[in-house]
């Protein structure tokens, strides 16, 4: 099988500029991008978060870091540029992974940050079923 070096990206977006808001938003994000591409801790090169400028209650970093084996996960936190008019509480990333060639790469936007790329989305519907279903378990 053959690896290499790939990218993945996503967004989400956070109801308020609160620990508790970002957390939620995060941890939802990093589960999904998880279960959809199969990635591993160990297969992750680095990861960038951007947070725009009304984001600044904690690190999306830190939050990542409390996940199981991503403590050793090269991350870097940064301040998004603003353009007047963008979506406002968004977090975003970038991770680089060695992955299979063959795997698939699923790119994952949810809540409001959907509409940055609906070509790349879960059916609103799909995001609230899976939601339903995690918090029932």
């Amino acid at each position: 099988m053959k690896w290499q070096m790939r990218a993945i990206r996503g967004a989400t977006t956070v109801a308020e500029n609160s620990i508790e808001a970002i957390r939620e938003s995060v941890t939802e994000l990093l589960d999904e991008l998880e279960q959809r591409n199969k990635l591993q801790p160990e297969d992750m090169i680095s990861v960038t978060f951007s947070v725009t400028k009304d984001l600044d209650a904690i690190f999306p970093a830190a939050i990542a870091r409390s996940r199981p084996l991503w403590d050793n996960v090269a991350m870097l936190d940064v301040q998004q540029m603003h353009v007047e008019g963008s979506l406002p509480r968004c977090i975003r990333f970038l991770i680089h992974a060695n992955l299979p060639v063959s795997q698939p790469i699923h790119h994952i936007y949810l809540r409001q940050a959907a509409k940055l790329r609906p070509d790349w989305s879960l059916p609103q519907t799909l995001q609230t079923t899976q939601h339903v279903m995690e918090t029932k378990v």
